[in-house]
C-alpha cells in the first residue's frame, strides 16, 4: 500500500559519517589538516586552484570506498510506502547509490565538473580533474560544489519542497549553516518534524527529537510511521 503523504528528509554530514565520510570535525579524517576556508570557499579557489583541486580529487577517491549506510537504504525503501523527497547539504552520492530517486543537492555535487560560471555541468564520475583540464568553453574545468561564499541556486527549489511536506525530518546536520538552516521554517504550522541526531542540538520545542545516528534513528522512524516496516539491512 501506498499513500500520497509526502516525507521530506533534510540530510547532512552526519548522514553519511557512518558510511566512513569524513566530516569537518573529524579527527584524523580526510578534512583533517586542511583549513575549511582554503578548500572550501571560493576564495580558496582562487587563491591556490591546483590545492583545492586535488582536495575534492581527493574526496572523489574517498567516494570509492564507500557505500550507503542502513539510514540512506530505510529512507530509500520508504519510497515503497510514502512520497519521498531528500533535500542534502552531502556531496557525496550515496542516496543515489542507496535507491533515492528523489535528491536535491543543495551544496554541489562530487562526481560532477563545471566550468568557471557553472553554466556548463558535466559528470565525472570519480575520476581525478587533471591539472589545467579545461571545460568546453575554455575555462578551467572545476568541482561542482557550492562553496562558502556562493550562492545556493537550489536553495527556493528546497524551500517550496518543504512547504509541501506532510512530514519533515532533519537527519545528521545542525541546522546552523545558512541558508539551508532557515528550511524549515518553510514547513506548514502543523506539519510533525523530527530531528535524528546524536548530539544536543538547539531546535524549536515542536520538533520530535531522536537521539541518535542515521541508521539506528531512521529505524525508530520508521517504526512510528503508519505503514511500519522493518527497515532494510
Amino acid at each position: 500500500m501506498k499513500t500520497e503523504q509526502h516525507i521530506v528528509f533534510l540530510t547532512g554530514a552526519g548522514m553519511s559519517a557512518e558510511s566512513g565520510i569524513s566530516t569537518f570535525r573529524d579527527s584524523g579524517g580526510l578534512w583533517d589538516g586542511y583549513d575549511p576556508n582554503k578548500v572550501a570557499s571560493i576564495e580558496g579557489w582562487y587563491a591556490d586552484k591546483e590545492m583545492v583541486q586535488a582536495f575534492y580529487n581527493l574526496r572523489r577517491r574517498e567516494l570509492e570506498t564507500v557505500e550507503p549506510n542502513a539510514g540512506h537504504r530505510a529512507i530509500a525503501a520508504l519510497e515503497a510506502h510514502y512520497r519521498v523527497t531528500v533535500v542534502t547539504q552531502n556531496v557525496d552520492n550515496l542516496h543515489e547509490r542507496a535507491g533515492s530517486t528523489r535528491v536535491v543537492h543543495l551544496h554541489g555535487e562530487l562526481t560532477k565538473a563545471c566550468n568557471e560560471s557553472k553554466t556548463q555541468v558535466v559528470e565525472i564520475g570519480t575520476r581525478a580533474i587533471e591539472k589545467d583540464e579545461k571545460a568546453a568553453d575554455g575555462s578551467l574545468l572545476r568541482p561542482f560544489i557550492v562553496w562558502f561564499g556562493e550562492a545556493v541556486p537550489l536553495i527556493e527549489k528546497a524551500a517550496e519542497i518543504v512547504s509541501t511536506a506532510d512530514i519533515v525530518v532533519i537527519v545528521g546536520t545542525s541546522m546552523q549553516v545558512y541558508p539551508a538552516a532557515g528550511l524549515i521554517n518553510y514547513a506548514k504550522a502543523d506539519t510533525p518534524i523530527y530531528l535524528i541526531d546524536p548530539a544536543d542540538v538547539s531546535v524549536p520545542s515542536k520538533v520530535q527529537i531522536i537521539k541518535e545516528k542515521a541508521s539506528a534513528g531512521m529505524a525508530k522512524f520508521v517504526e512510528s510511521l503508519p505503514l511500519a516496516y522493518p527497515p532494510q539491512k
